[in-house]
């Protein structure tokens, strides 16, 4: 969930093309705002390991589609050690625990089609 939650704050905080994100507020019974709410659905899907992660981030590279990733050098000790220590790591090295990314279903499908459905 802490990676999910990096790479959706990185997705919406980076993606070029805010109006396609679909924010909307939601106003309830009471008048109470609940903000910033997409209006496009959210779907997690699961990746068998590490490398079919790897070979969607590529093939969304490819593709020019904009995406965040998370791996396991972004978990412990600080930032800076962090970003130190994925410095230090090469690509092909990296265990990769997530992608985040947005797009059209014409588009997306074909890369996805791989991943079961989270449950």
């Amino acid at each position: 969930m802490n990676a999910l939650g990096h790479m959706a704050a990185g997705l919406g905080g980076g993606f070029p093309e805010k109006e396609k994100l679909a924010l909307d507020n939601y106003i309830d019974n009471d008048g109470s705002i609940h903000q910033s709410i997409s209006d496009n659905p959210f779907i997690v899907l699961r990746a068998d390991n590490s490398n079919q992660i790897r070979t969607l981030r590529n093939k969304l590279k490819e593709e020019n589609i904009y995406f965040v990733d998370f791996t396991s050098t972004m978990v412990e000790g600080t930032s800076q050690e962090q970003k130190d220590r994925t410095k230090q790591t090469p690509e092909a090295e990296l265990e990769y625990f997530g992608t985040c990314f947005f797009g059209d279903d014409e588009t997306l499908a074909p890369l996805t089609k791989k991943f079961s459905l989270w449950r």
